[in-house]
């Protein structure tokens, strides 16, 4: 059983668990976000966070929200955590009052396809910001009207 929840990266404790989530999910490979910035999320396996993700406003795209970072511990692959945590964010971004949310892959093909399950289409942003083989992601998240 897994539990998802919203958390105050201001909190060091907070701010060291996904710290160290991210060491331990992508290494290297990237660089630690500033995690005081945007809204962050942690997913627990009993008491213990096996994945994170956080959403930050978009320097990118007009009134968008942008998914920054997931990460999810191997062990805990395929369980759907990436795509109840972009539910979440995409909750959230909503009630920021943003259009839409935007993301980038590269040479990640279990997250495009988590992409693609949790409705995100390929764009192509007018100015790519990342690598020439990055995909570029977006999905619309207007509140509908209600008649």
């Amino acid at each position: 059983m897994y539990r998802i929840r919203e958390v105050d990266a201001h909190d060091d404790d907070i701010a060291d668990m996904l710290t160290d989530l991210h060491r331990l999910t992508f290494f290297d490979s990237a660089g630690i976000p500033d995690f005081e910035e945007g809204n962050w999320w942690l997913a627990f396996h009993e008491a213990q966070p096996v994945a994170f993700a956080g959403v930050i406003p978009s320097t990118r795209a007009c009134n968008a929200g942008y998914f920054t970072r997931v990460g999810v511990l191997k062990k805990h692959c395929g369980n759907a955590l990436q795509l109840r945590l972009m539910r979440a964010m995409e909750a959230r971004a909503r009630s920021n009052g943003w259009h839409c949310v935007v993301s980038d892959t590269t040479d990640n093909l279990v997250s495009a396809n988590n992409f693609i399950r949790a409705g995100y289409r390929l764009y192509q942003p007018q100015h790519p910001w990342a690598w020439p083989n990055t995909l570029y992601w977006r999905k619309s998240i207007r509140r509908e009207r209600r008649p």
